[in-house]
């Protein structure tokens, strides 16, 4: 029967190692998980010969490639990845197998060429927490600092459930709150490409009418006629426009005084700011509930909490916090100081504080929030349709009768001239 040897927790979370004789690794993993310790590592004793015959065979197995990948990682990949790695722990497979199957069903990118160094570093003896701490572009603080709490905690598989539906949740409101973009961007960029016809192709060929007619034109014709001849003359720089904003404001942000600027004028915008607001609420509480639950260290969670604000206003506010909790206060008194965030989420962490149920509070008010983003969401959709509507119609307004005058003034100078 073979020789299994095994690193595990117990449940006051130490550390033990020895060895089971089991007839397969499944038979070793119950085995070990009957004595009431949760498994890290499994690994098959052999002999010398054995040994030999596994040099043999890994320097005949073929090494893995890595395929080229650019950029970070799919969301939407590290979601379903962490669901179904978490599915595998529940149902008691060991680490590494389970590592090693992901690996092998997942897509060619940088998820999958991280697992295969994960696996590595994982045979070479590494912990899970330390091997994917290696790998910042796939397994952020977050997830490292989580995946470390649930090892220490010998609760992995809870650990992972609970990133997984933290993970969904997160994903769920980007994409909402992305969503609800699509829309006008695409009836804005349509209507700017229309425009863009009307006064580059359009246009000039009446100006020519006028023109051959020697038309005295009106003030609001003349301005549309100079404006379609900038159209003509520089229709190139319509398409660097958005592009120019956007370097500008990654410019302006790589200054922490004007990153604060901007996003304070971003919280300011009238619903856009209340949603931006909203949505760093929600996110930044469920964080920091799921931290805390995982057993993350408040200081440490804090720290990870700041990172996932992406507004330098919020990230001033959680460094207050932190501290604040340094010197001995409450979370809630820096919050309430700060005026940042509304009295219920204060209140709700007082109350979760004063019970040792702040965990519990966090997420509650995360539930919270991102209803209340929802309604935010669908208000903005509904005040964006009629506005869009009122806007393209005045500007195509202004072009009809701009054109139209000069042309009734030809019409009845030509039904004139034939009545004599």
């Amino acid at each position: 029967m073979p020789t299994y040897q095994y690193e595990a927790m117990d449940t006051t979370g130490g550390e033990v190692k020895d060895t089971v004789d089991a007839a397969n690794e499944e038979d070793a993993q119950q085995k070990i998980r009957s004595m009431g310790y949760f498994v890290t590592r499994l690994t098959e004793m052999a002999d010398k010969k054995k040994k030999k015959d596994k040099k043999k065979d890994k320097a005949a197995k073929p090494k893995k490639t890595k395929v080229l990948a650019l950029g970070g990682v799919n969301e939407v990949q590290l979601v379903a990845f962490t669901r179904q790695f978490s599915v595998l722990q529940d149902a008691g497979l060991p680490v590494l197998r389970s590592l090693k199957i992901l690996e092998g069903q997942m897509k060619p990118g940088i998820l999958k060429n991280s697992l295969m160094d994960i696996v590595d570093d994982i045979e070479s003896g590494n912990t899970l927490s330390e091997a994917f701490n290696k790998h910042p572009k796939c397994f952020d603080r977050l997830y490292v600092n989580m995946i470390r709490a649930g090892e220490a905690g010998g609760a992995l598989e809870v650990i992972l459930r609970r990133l997984a539906e933290f993970k969904e949740k997160a994903q769920s409101l980007a994409r909402k709150v992305k969503g609800a973009m699509i829309y006008p961007i695409v009836v804005v960029s349509v209507a700017v490409a229309i425009l863009s016809f009307i006064m580059i192709f359009i246009i000039p060929k009446f100006e020519k009418i006028f023109l051959d007619f020697k038309m005295k034109l009106p003030f609001v014709t003349v301005v549309l006629m100079d404006m379609s001849k900038l159209f003509v003359r520089y229709w190139y720089v319509i398409p660097v426009i958005p592009v120019f904003i956007v370097v500008s404001l990654k410019l302006i942000r790589l200054n922490k005084s004007g990153a604060y600027i901007l996003d304070k004028i971003k919280l300011k915008l009238p619903v856009a700011g209340m949603i931006t607001e909203k949505t760093i609420i929600a996110r930044t509480m469920r964080t920091l509930g799921t931290l805390i639950a995982s057993g993350v260290p408040i200081l440490e969670a804090l720290k990870i909490v700041k990172e996932t604000a992406m507004n330098e206003v919020f990230e001033e506010m959680f460094q207050r916090v932190y501290d604040a909790i340094r010197e001995g206060e409450t979370i809630a008194t820096p919050m309430r100081d700060c005026k940042l965030v509304d009295d219920l989420v204060v209140n709700m962490i007082d109350v979760g504080e004063e019970t040792g149920d702040l965990d519990t509070m966090l997420n509650k008010v995360s539930d919270v929030y991102e209803e209340e983003v929802d309604v935010l969401v669908e208000s903005l959709i509904s005040l964006l349709e009629p506005l869009m509507i009122v806007i393209l119609g005045l500007i195509v307004g202004t072009i009809v009768i701009a054109l139209f005058m000069p042309l009734l003034e030809l019409l009845d100078g030509l039904s004139g001239g034939g009545k004599k």
